[in-house]
């Protein structure tokens, strides 16, 4: 009854379902690897976010990379906004996907070390982006800012390669290295991403915080993919079944039809 099964289009039928079966098993695997990836990083941004703030200098120095339990922390500096040596970061968006810049401006503690403060997004001038944009100054004199600190950026991480033949006082990348070259002083490593005070006239616009990974997409989606796994075994079964009761009503109307060409699947 069942030689059928050993004709070639089952047997490569089966096979597939054979090579089936396991993948689909660990790309469940897979996908719940990223759902715990992403929940262990959500709740490690959550546990920053939510630590009490600290002075900038007992979380960074010059040279120094912040770590991924420093990143999202909440610091506070005290000393002057420098708008002299301003910087604009190219090609970065806002929550509506608006393309502009990042205002970079170096902040000069009581010590002289300088901490690099990304201010926030201003929209860009015109279609060209090459001239340096109209920049809302800080507040002036002697303040106390509070931020989350963040790792620089990296040509390796972003992707970004292009960093020469940029407009004047225009960058790709906030990177503290490249900016004490530049600047000629001590940068601390990492940047602040400025959260207080917030702008009088609100530009630039404030960045928001960082929104959870959705991990509970990759759990949906290994259990997708097992019982995928499941219904494979279950799909093959049912198609023998069928090909039995094909052949069994065939043979009754006519015994011959047993000999014939195997039923296409």
């Amino acid at each position: 009854m069942y030689r059928f099964l050993l004709s070639r289009q089952w047997v490569i039928l089966t096979l597939i379902a054979l090579l089936l079966i396991p993948t689909m098993i660990r790309l469940g695997f897979w996908q719940m690897h990223r759902y715990e990836e992403r929940t262990a990083r959500n709740d490690l941004v959550a546990a920053a976010l939510g630590a009490e703030p600290v002075p900038v200098e007992r979380l960074t120095a010059p040279g120094k990379k912040i770590t991924t339990d420093e990143r999202y922390r909440t610091v506070t500096a005290k000393g002057r906004f420098d708008t002299d040596d301003e910087v604009v970061v190219r090609r970065r968006t806002n929550s509506d996907d608006a393309v502009g810049y990042h205002v970079l401006t170096p902040f000069v503690l009581d010590d002289g070390k300088v901490l690099l403060v990304n201010r926030g997004w201003i929209p860009a001038d015109g279609p060209s982006q090459t001239e340096f944009p109209e920049i809302p100054a800080p507040p002036r004199g002697e303040i106390t800012v509070t931020g989350r600190m963040m790792p620089d950026e990296t040509t390796a991480a972003s992707g970004i390669k292009n960093l020469e033949g940029l407009p004047d006082r225009q960058v790709m990348l906030i990177n503290s290295e490249q900016e004490a070259a530049r600047l000629g002083a001590q940068v601390l490593g990492g940047y602040v991403v400025l959260t207080a005070p917030e702008p009088a006239n609100g530009s630039p616009e404030l960045i928001g915080r960082p929104g959870d990974e959705d991990a509970a997409l990759n759990f949906a989606y290994a259990i997708q993919w097992w019982l995928f796994s499941a219904a494979v075994p279950v799909g093959w079964w049912f198609l023998v079944r069928r090909e039995v009761r094909d052949r069994a009503a065939a043979e009754d109307e006519d015994p011959r039809a047993a000999e014939a060409e195997p039923a296409a699947v």
